[in-house]
């Protein structure tokens, strides 16, 4: 046990620095995929945790991971739009978009959210240290391993379903990659699933991405001469990400 609590402590130290490495790149304006690369570190996190729920600190950390990704997804799908608009020559559209997000990243910067979830992470090594002392850390390995194939069933029972909610399953996707990535070695799957994990979170990210813009553009006037080319794309989109979801299914069954 003390072994793999190593080796988790180890990993969550490695994801605060690379949070940290995305702060200051959010902070001094580098480049595009910061705050991208926030939400994924984010997503580590949690895939992490998610396992060893249960315990007060895993629970409070986990929580503060879901609150900054909840409060940063609205900025990141401000980001993909403006993205989609430049790719379309449309940069009169992005003016005051761009200035949105401007001020978003530093809302975001200062926000109570991050200072918590930074605060939880300093604090959080020690905590598990004192849970292993007092043994109330019960078979980890086991429960990571009983967490990925509850996530695995889960996600087929999901593909299962004829009215199969893509929102849903792609969190579902989600969940089961990360967490296979966090533990790799517990379960496995083999390289071919693997990949059909990644192109299906990518094809539903595209249908994801069409839908959330024809949603806006129900409100802002000004995106509408896009609304023809995205509600093709988002029919694109469903044809990928069904074929791609019924190789999934048979991969797992």
């Amino acid at each position: 046990m003390a072994r793999m609590l190593d080796d988790l402590i180890a990993q969550v130290i490695g994801l605060e620095v690379r949070l940290r490495a995305c702060v200051e790149r959010l902070a001094a304006g580098t480049d595009a995929e910061a705050l991208h690369d926030l939400r994924v570190t984010t997503r580590r996190l949690r895939s992490l945790l998610r396992p060893l729920r249960g315990l007060p600190a895993v629970d409070v950390l986990n929580e503060a991971a879901a609150d900054l990704a909840r409060l940063s997804g609205p900025l990141r799908d401000l980001e993909v739009l403006i993205a989609e608009l430049r790719g379309h020559g449309l940069d009169r559209l992005t003016t005051p978009r761009e200035k949105a997000r401007r001020s978003g990243y530093a809302q975001l910067l200062l926000a109570p959210e991050l200072t918590r979830l930074f605060q939880v992470l300093e604090a959080w090594p020690h905590l598990m240290r004192v849970y292993d002392r007092e043994k109330l850390m019960k078979a980890p390995r086991q429960s990571v391993e009983n967490s990925l194939r509850k996530s695995r069933r889960r996600l087929e029972r999901g593909l299962r379903d004829p009215a199969h909610d893509r929102h849903r399953l792609r969190l579902l996707i989600k969940r089961l990659r990360y967490g296979l990535d966090a533990y790799q070695g517990v379960v496995s799957l083999s390289p071919r699933t693997m990949r059909l994990l990644v192109g299906a979170q990518s094809a539903l990210g595209k249908w994801h991405d069409n839908l959330q813009w024809l949603a806006r553009a129900e409100h802002e006037p000004d995106l509408r001469p896009r609304v023809r080319a995205w509600q093709v794309a988002l029919h694109a989109a469903e044809v990928r990400s069904d074929r791609v979801l019924e190789k999934l299914l048979r991969r797992l069954s």
